[in-house]
């Protein structure tokens, strides 16, 4: 074989390499545009995708990205899905009377991060908030959450932002007495009724 010869040999072989590696890059390109990017992150540039059934593959799949992110995300962060108690929540339905244009709070003792359930009705219509008063606040403060006039009910659940005393403010502006029935259900302690006048009543629960 001349020099001319070999070379040329030589030069065949690696144009057949380049042929081979060019037709696999080519081969797992198609591959991915066609079935891995529809399967795996929903897209779909040539429609092959859907027409293979893959589409839905991989819009599910970040879907259920998406969602393992958040739960994720909540589960270490300040919104934390489960916060651990050391003893059981409190539950109580108690009824309050208020007589034509009597005020009163009722309020409970929740640490931050703890969770309220409620759900209150009355006989007429009142003037309603729901409101705090954070630990260490100045004497008089307190932090709206809801302010609604003339209703006859609410429900609702809270978590509270800092530790501290929440609950409601309720006024007859009536005159007739109306009756008050709430219901109650999270990890608080100690509640507070207060009438305008009246000494606070603090009740403790186990």
């Amino acid at each position: 074989m001349t020099a001319t010869t070999a070379d040329r040999s030589v030069v065949d072989i690696r144009q057949r390499i380049a042929l081979v590696a060019g037709a696999a890059l080519l081969a797992a390109g198609l591959i991915l545009v066609t079935v891995v990017l529809p399967a795996e992150y929903g897209v779909d540039p040539f429609g092959t995708g859907a027409r293979l059934g893959l589409l839905q593959l991989g819009v599910t799949g970040r879907q259920v990205a998406a969602l393992n992110a958040a739960a994720s995300a909540a589960g270490t962060g300040q919104g934390a899905i489960i916060v651990a108690q050391s003893r059981p929540f409190q539950q109580e339905t108690v009824n309050f009377t208020l007589a034509a244009h009597e005020a009163m709070e009722y309020k409970y003792r929740l640490e931050k991060g703890n969770v309220l359930l409620y759900s209150w009705s009355a006989t007429a219509a009142v003037n309603y908030e729901l409101h705090a008063e954070p630990d260490g606040a100045p004497r008089g403060y307190a932090q709206s959450y809801e302010k609604r006039s003339s209703i006859t009910q609410a429900a609702g659940t809270l978590t509270a932002p800092f530790s501290g005393i929440h609950g409601w403010y309720w006024e007859n502006a009536g005159d007739q007495a109306i009756t008050i029935t709430l219901s109650s259900a999270g990890f608080y302690n100690l509640s507070h009724e207060f009438h305008a006048g009246a000494p606070v009543k603090n009740k403790m629960f186990q």
